[in-house]
């Protein structure tokens, strides 16, 4: 059992796949998006399967899992959701879709043809603080 071959993946003997996931789910969770969480795990378990499968092709796979993002859609969430999530990051900014296509590029390149199966997070810090007390420290 197995994925199918990509014939381009053949015939090229080689290529990458980069899949766009979430700190939601595997590092942190938020009350109501459960569905989106269980998405983003699954899209992880995905990866690390293709991996193993997509080897024999010459394939990487891997994935970017961005923190909050300045996207439409977080902007829907309102003016103080985001000054209050930007200030829990320690670098205190949200991060932009550049930030990510900038990890994405990197893995598509031959200077990351070693790494399979392996996530990057893209969040300025953001899972990094153990509760909002310590952002008071920086």
């Amino acid at each position: 059992m197995g994925i199918l071959p990509i014939p381009a993946f053949e015939r090229r003997a080689g290529g990458r796949i980069i899949i766009t996931s979430s700190i939601t789910a595997p590092i942190t969770g938020y009350p109501g998006w459960t569905h989106y969480a269980a998405s983003k795990a699954g899209q992880l378990g995905f990866m690390r399967s293709a991996a193993m499968e997509m080897s024999r092709y010459g394939v990487t796979v891997n994935a970017v899992m961005p923190g909050n993002i300045c996207t439409e859609g977080l902007a829907d969430l309102g003016d103080d959701y985001l000054r209050q999530m930007a200030g829990s990051i320690p670098l205190r900014r949200l991060g932009n879709v550049d930030d990510i296509g900038n990890a994405a590029l990197f893995l598509a390149s031959v200077e990351a043809n070693y790494i399979t199966g392996q996530t990057i997070v893209v969040d300025r810090g953001q899972v990094l603080p153990e509760s909002l007390d310590a952002m008071k420290e920086i």
